[in-house]
């Protein structure tokens, strides 16, 4: 990888959301070249550092470009059956696939060369806060739908296993499918079998909804497990605060 590749300023150690070459994720069609050659740019630079890209769906209003009807996962599936055997590192085909489609998003498919620990927005933060207090080597850190309830923090880790390894890796399926993620509020562990958005991607919905870095791919990936006590520990106090908060609403109807 070249000196320059994957060095954002404001990455390292921002805990809160956004970068400048994140611009693209508030584009819209027929923005500039700038624009495009930052999005190019910042998958360039996942692809450099070894994630596996191919092309995903990406938002139209509220709903989603495959023009499913009930899309479950509007704006952030693959657009190709065929996108585990699809995904690549090549700098050439991430290069067309970035200029024939320019309002793509991308997933990285995992459990080849990184799985990713997700968690609620609020744990996450939380956790993050922790771990490098800690001085433990965290890896590139990405934030999904900005703040409230349904954002999230994705921890791009080295994976427990490849398909080479056939003893040690396990399917993403033992944890949550992508299209059911909804069922598993806490941590969710995607390894082989799984995707998830690279940044920058867009998302349905008002404002600026997005993944976008906030440790960039620059970082070297952990072993997931260095990770993990710190993520649960912060779910779970997350979960706890959540139900009290429930409680009080039904308690207090009128009160919210």
């Amino acid at each position: 990888m070249g000196d320059g590749i994957g060095r954002y300023r404001g990455t390292e150690g921002r805990l809160s959301g956004g970068t400048r070459l994140a611009q693209w994720l508030r584009r819209r069609p027929k923005d500039t070249d700038a624009e495009d050659s930052q999005r190019e740019a910042l998958l360039l630079a996942s692809a450099a550092a070894g994630l596996p890209l191919a092309p995903a769906a990406y938002p139209v209003g509220y709903s989603c470009s495959c023009e499913r009807i009930g899309c479950p996962t509007p704006a952030t599936h693959p657009v190709s059956f065929a996108w585990q055997t699809q995904s690549t590192t090549d700098r050439g085909q991430i290069e067309r696939w970035a200029s024939h489609q320019p309002e793509a998003n991308f997933i990285t498919a995992t459990g080849m060369v990184h799985d990713v620990l997700d968690v609620p927005l609020e744990a996450g933060r939380s956790a993050l806060e922790r771990l490098l207090e800690q001085g433990i080597d965290v890896g590139p850190v990405a934030e999904s739908g900005g703040s409230g309830d349904e954002g999230r923090m994705l921890f791009f880790t080295a994976t427990r296993g490849t398909p080479e390894d056939e003893d040690e890796w396990w399917p993403c399926a033992l944890d949550c499918h992508p299209e059911t993620m909804d069922e598993h509020p806490g941590l969710r562990w995607h390894c082989r079998g799984s995707y998830v958005l690279v940044p920058p991607a867009r998302l349905p919905g008002d404002g600026d909804r997005a993944v976008a870095w906030l440790r960039g791919p620059e970082h070297p990936l952990p072993d997931p497990l260095t990770l993990l006590e710190t993520l649960t520990d912060a779910c779970a106090r997350y979960a706890g605060e959540m139900e009290e908060s429930e409680r009080h609403d039904a308690a207090w109807p009128l009160g919210r």
